[in-house]
């Protein structure tokens, strides 16, 4: 189920730069899901309408949950200009990050910059300390619902859903629900047969 509240979002781009944020345990297929729709979508003339990087804090060797080891692209202080964020969960995310204000404080100011913010699992935490969705539904992973509507009781709490578009702000529910959410993206953008092609590709069953 998907729930969408907003209009489209048009952009009239021939290329975006997506960001992923990165931190240690940071959940894999949080940030790897997305990752990967965004890298093998292609347009015409094998075009690739995305650039997706990947930035942390001080842009240091991330160890990510089970020990995966990445590198991110960047830092806080040398980050480009995104028009896309993509903020994942995972255990850093709930019990660390949402309580890191140079986090919370980078994702307030990068709202003003970016033109689509949105979080995979409980990285909905992290934009609910930044204030970004008061007033606004919003969904998690199942076993942080809870807690975003006790903690965040601004936010409109939305179950049993993949992701929930706010227009310029999409959250989506665990793990996998992360790739469904840029599938999602994907169509928004450049059209619902350019979202099946990339998910033939994945071998990915997609509802349009």
């Amino acid at each position: 189920m998907i729930k969408i509240k907003k209009g489209e979002l048009h952009m009239n781009k021939r290329q975006w730069r997506v960001g992923i944020f990165l931190y240690d345990d940071v959940e894999v297929l949080d940030f790897a899901g997305p990752f990967e729709v965004f890298s093998v979508t292609e347009i015409e003339n094998d075009q690739q309408p995305f650039v997706v990087e990947t930035v942390s804090e001080k842009g240091n060797l991330v160890i990510a949950t089970n020990g995966l080891k990445v590198q991110p692209d960047y830092s806080f202080d040398n980050v480009p200009r995104f028009d896309i964020l993509i903020i994942p969960g995972g255990l850093g995310a709930r019990e660390r990050e949402m309580y890191n204000d140079n986090v919370i404080n980078w994702i307030t100011n990068q709202m003003k910059t970016v033109q689509l913010m949105t979080s995979v699992c409980t990285g909905a935490l992290l934009l609910a300390k930044a204030g970004l969705l008061n007033g606004k539904m919003a969904t998690t992973h199942w076993a942080s619902l809870e807690r975003l509507k006790i903690e965040f009781p601004q936010v409109e709490v939305q179950r049993e859903v993949k992701f929930v578009d706010e227009g310029n702000i999409i959250t989506s529910g665990g793990i996998s629900a992360g790739i469904n959410m840029s599938f999602h993206i994907v169509k928004r953008l450049l059209g619902s047969e350019v979202a099946q092609n990339t998910a033939k590709i994945m071998e990915y069953e997609i509802i349009i």
